[in-house]
């Protein structure tokens, strides 16, 4: 009778109608493929594409994302588990996706209508029930959120999110409910609700580490941190000083020293300065496109996008800084008469200090808007549905017109995100899409090429041959490019017996020797040495040489940089001494990754380095958190006993021992 009395009432109609109609309008993307970090994250990362349900199995999938230096263990482990029920099926898991999605628009939902009540935005409960609405639908239409549910790897982002807003929910709740009860039980509602939702999010992506951040906003604005009396609660603000001001001051102390450095900013094309003068541009970018998106704002790659150098250059900096300063004192203004105005700009602003201030991350993704973009509607869309309750002698023509306009803005998110969904539901014409929004974007143009490539099966008569040169000779040239283009320009010619241009070699060369090599050079390098060590390719040799020392010719490489040469060195060129040195190296870098342990330990066995081996084993085992590296040390141990004398130096038969990316993501 409940649930036949909420479906009858307006605002339960109104969410399920948007959950029906979101669906529709990203069904059709689910039938489209990988794309970007989908490849190292998931397709070709075996730690999250497991054979059975063990415990040793999910832990090693756990701890196997590359994406971050904190694994991500809960988004990792989702990934596996869509995989034991229907395996590597792109489908299945843009499913997943979704149905996260629509999970967090129903918490939208909750979460709007505590905070449309709260701030008593209006007497009558069934209008503020279709704010929240009309709030959640248009938050889950958002064309600006579309990356979070049809890219896959971006389940970090909405998976964090659906924690952050079952908290927020949580805090607000207690805020409101349990200190009626008992004091020290709303401080410890309020504190659960904080701090279990901010750990279990961190483990899907630490942008949830804001929640904290998020709810002290609410409380200053619609609670005033006061619980029974005017004056300030020491209760709630010492909770605050637990769960936010002591956390921010540890982090801060961690992470500034190593970001003052040079090495912190080496693989990028803009120092500490220059990142932050050019995010007050982006962070604008972002309102704008949140709002008013066009599909060439929202094309996916924002490689092009030049950094400011500074405050004049360009212009745009020094408006968007003051845009900036302008927003957070229209917010500081508005508290008191407008706080549903100055709480979503405040939250807005919140989300982007994390991603858009000092950590050397790209300069723009539109997945960053995920939470950030409730912020904006909690702010626009009361707003335009109840004019005259802000602006004083607003006629009811010009009530009107606002939520007209609110309506134009819905179905423009809606047609905007239903076309660009039938886009990304089938790969070609994504990457023709793609390219076609961001012709100066080196990846856009990459994937393009490399989309093209995969349609041609390595036929040299194929169509799709000839159409992959261009973009690909177009992303190798464009400013910002990594060596990713004449990577694959190389590996398609070598995989196809056709001549390979030493403009080519000489570009990719030039690159490496020019920067510090990226995550996508390395990458780049990886995928060359396996293809020559699995006979698909036949590469000259002097050339890997000189790429593999131009790339290493810079200060503190990486670990896979060097694990790279090492099994280029052993199993290529088949000098010993190098390959060992190189994996010795990358031991050295990166200790806490058991995949070059595992290489070193088989190189040793070849060499019959016997005194060497235990070491490396012992740290293998100091690894084997839950058993996840069981299998690994087993197949070494049975190698250690059968293993005999070294064969004679002059032997050609040697031994291959590579690295794998089973290993490193284990």
């Amino acid at each position: 009778m409940r649930l036949r009395r909420c479906i009858q009432e307006a605002p339960c109609l109104l969410l399920i109608i948007g959950l029906c109609v979101t669906s529709l309008a990203y069904w059709p993307g689910l039938y489209g493929g990988w794309l970007f970090d989908d490849y190292p994250n998931i397709v070709d990362n075996s730690g999250v594409l497991p054979d059975h349900a063990s415990v040793a199995a999910l832990v090693r999938a756990a701890l196997s994302s590359p994406a971050s230096d904190f694994k991500r263990p809960l988004a990792s482990l989702s990934f596996a588990l869509n995989y034991l029920v229907s395996g590597l099926d792109p489908f299945a898991m843009k499913l997943t996706n979704l149905i996260i999605h629509l999970l967090n628009g129903l918490l939208v939902f909750v979460l709007g209508h505590m905070l449309l009540r709260k701030a008593g935005w209006s007497d009558n409960e069934r209008w503020t029930g279709i704010a929240a609405s009309l709030i959640a639908i248009s938050w889950l239409l958002l064309p600006i959120n579309l990356t979070a549910v049809l890219y896959v790897v971006q389940r970090m982002e909405s998976l964090a999110n659906l924690f952050v807003l079952t908290g927020l929910i949580g805090y607000v709740w207690a805020r409101q409910r349990a200190f009626t009860r008992s004091y020290w039980r709303g401080i410890t509602c309020c504190l659960l609700s904080l701090a279990i939702p901010t750990a279990v999010g961190v483990l899907a992506k630490e942008t949830a580490v804001m929640l904290p951040l998020y709810a002290c906003t609410i409380e200053a604005l619609l609670f005033g941190f006061r619980t029974s009396g005017p004056r300030i609660d020491k209760g709630l603000a010492g909770l605050f000083g637990l769960v936010l001001v002591l956390p921010a001051t540890i982090g801060l102390a961690w992470l500034l020293p190593p970001l003052l450095g040079p090495e912190a900013w080496a693989t990028r094309d803009f120092t500490m300065g220059t990142r932050i003068l050019s995010e007050a541009r982006v962070v604008i970018d972002y309102i704008v496109w949140t709002l008013l998106p066009t599909p060439h704002a929202l094309s996916f790659y924002h490689d092009n996008f030049l950094p400011s150098s500074g405050l004049f250059s360009p212009w745009a900096t020094l408006i968007s800084i003051g845009t900036l300063i302008a927003l957070i004192a229209l917010a500081a203004g508005l508290r008191k008469r407008v706080p549903l105005v100055s709480l979503g700009i405040l939250l807005f602003m919140g989300c982007h200090l994390l991603t858009a201030t000092a950590l050397p991350l790209e300069l723009v993704y539109e997945h960053r808007n995920y939470f950030a973009s409730f912020g904006l509607l909690l702010a626009i869309v009361p707003l335009l549905m109840s004019l005259d309750r802000y602006v004083q002698g607003a006629s009811p023509t010009a009530t009107w017109l606002g939520r007209t306009l609110l309506g134009v803005l819905m179905a423009l998110w809606a047609m905007q995100t239903a076309i660009s969904a039938m886009g990304w539901g089938d790969p070609l014409r994504l990457a023709q899409m793609l390219a076609e929004r961001a012709p100066d974007s080196p990846r856009a143009q990459y994937e393009l090429g490399r989309t093209y490539i995969i349609y041609s099966q390595y036929d040299p008569a194929s169509p799709f041959t000839k159409l992959a040169y261009a973009p690909l000779e177009r992303a190798a040239a464009l400013p910002k490019a990594s060596i990713l283009p004449e990577q694959a320009l190389i590996f398609m010619n070598s995989r196809m017996h056709l001549p390979i241009k030493a403009a080519w070699w000489d570009s990719l060369i030039g690159k490496l020797k020019a920067n510090k090599p990226g995550v996508q050079d390395e990458s780049s390098l990886a995928a060359l040495t396996q293809c020559v060590r699995d006979g698909s390719c036949d590469l000259p040799a002097n050339r890997m040489t000189e790429a593999f020392t131009a790339a290493l010719s810079h200060p503190n490489p990486s670990a896979r940089l060097l694990a790279s040469y090492g099994d280029y060195a052993w199993n290529v060129l088949r000098n010993r001494g190098l390959g060992l040195s190189m994996t010795e190296a990358a031991v050295k870098v990166a200790p806490s990754e058991p995949a070059y342990r595992i290489t070193l330990v088989r190189m040793l066995i070849v060499l019959g380095s016997r005194d060497a081996i235990p070491p490396q084993m012992q740290a293998l085992r100091s690894m084997n958190i839950g058993g996840r590296l069981d299998d690994s040390i087993h197949n070494l141990q049975q190698q250690i006993d059968a293993s005999k004398p070294p064969p004679s130096t002059s032997s050609s038969d040697e031994e291959g021992v590579h690295w794998r990316a089973s290993d490193f993501h284990s």
